[in-house]
């Protein structure tokens, strides 16, 4: 079989780091917010165990920055998410579920408060530019909405802290979980926050001019070599071992918050006004007919999920596997899927159609990690 090969053009944007990607040896690539991201250098495998045990460098420019900024910002965002932002301060980051007029899922960004009329809309891989500009100019309201020249750079591993340091100072310690300060860089501010797509802990660099990425690829691996980094980027065996969502493989519009586990963060009050209030209100009375699961499935490695996977139990449909991969940690295939009711209960034993025949898994409640 030929493996087909990713055509890249103008339409598939590059980033402030591509050429530092490719002198360090990038295997693959995906597509995500129209913009490469890589995803492999020397093996899922490999790139997974030096996150757990050192320090990486990822180029997640894909994680476009949507900036609503002037009298109306701060009603135009709440209008955007069902959790209450009224008392947001400046340097907070919060996870913002975003959805529609039924309820469904958009995205699931952070926000982050740059001023009382300013804020920068950290988007998952979806367009909701031309959602949130639809909604302000049907509303009229007195805002202007575009996508600024920043590429997020992030910082992952365990020895994160201390490659921070080294570059932006002792002050980076002092920043709290998801929270974020604004340091200098070669007589450039910059906002470093404590986040980042895996649970090894580390920082997130929001860079402010696509001219400073290289600068600061270069300083990173300059302070960092006797760190052991090295590139990387959002690893699919520890995302998936720590249960973090993806949305568009793990959730989509068809479905709400409250089936992506995310139900904390709809707060439904009756004085916040958000398009979709109503349905997750009706949502959340009726309670999800399904939700996000861990799951483990037993046998021999799977490839990677690439399309969903049926579930079934009692020989009945109970759900589908919508990520999986194999896990050398916890010598088993780690998955997420979403699960009917009658069947997500911790230790529940189901069955998986897989490219390899059916498989056993057992429902965990909470993720391997």
């Amino acid at each position: 079989m030929v493996t087909p090969l990713l055509s890249i053009s103008r339409r598939t944007r590059q980033t402030p780091f591509s050429k530092r990607l490719g002198e360090n040896g990038v295997k693959a690539y995906t597509v995500y917010n129209h913009m490469l991201l890589p995803t492999v250098f020397e093996s899922l495998e490999a790139d997974c165990r030096h996150l757990k045990t050192d320090v990486q460098v990822w180029d997640v420019a894909c994680e476009r920055q949507i900036e609503v900024r002037g009298p109306d910002a701060a009603r135009l965002l709440q209008m955007l998410t069902p959790r209450n932002l009224g008392k947001m301060a400046f340097g907070q980051c919060l996870y913002t579920p975003m959805v529609d007029e039924t309820g469904g899922m958009l995205n699931d960004p952070v926000t982050l408060k740059l001023a009382d009329d300013r804020y920068w809309v950290s988007i998952a891989d979806s367009d909701l530019l031309l959602w949130i500009k639809g909604l302000a100019y049907g509303l009229g309201l007195r805002v202007e909405v575009d996508e600024p020249d920043v590429s997020p750079l992030a910082i992952q591993g365990p020895k994160s802290d201390d490659l921070a340091a080294r570059v932006f100072g002792e002050a980076v310690r002092d920043i709290g979980f998801f929270r974020f300060a604004v340091l200098e860089f070669q007589g450039h501010d910059l906002m470093v926050s404590r986040s980042g797509y895996s649970k090894q802990g580390g920082f997130e660099i929001y860079v402010d001019g696509g001219h400073l990425g290289e600068p600061l690829w270069d300083a990173l691996f300059a302070a960092g070599k006797d760190l052991n980094v090295r590139a990387g980027g959002p690893n699919l065996i520890e995302r998936i071992e720590a249960g973090l969502l993806s949305y568009g493989n793990d959730m989509t519009r068809q479905n709400t918050p409250y089936e992506c586990g995310l139900g904390k963060f709809c707060h439904n009050q009756n004085d916040i006004e958000f398009v979709g209030r109503d349905a997750l209100l009706r949502h959340a009375a009726e309670g999800p007919a399904r939700q996000i699961r861990s799951l483990a499935i037993a046998g021999e490695a799977l490839p990677p999920c690439r399309s969903a996977w049926p579930v079934y139990g009692n020989g009945q449909r109970a759900g589908q596997v919508t990520s999986a991969t194999w896990s050398a940690d916890f010598q088993t295939n780690v998955a997420i899927g979403m699960i009917e009711q009658a069947h997500w209960q911790d230790g529940a034993r189901l069955e998986v159609e897989t490219p390899d025949g059916m498989r056993s898994t057992t429902v965990k409640e909470k993720s391997f990690i």
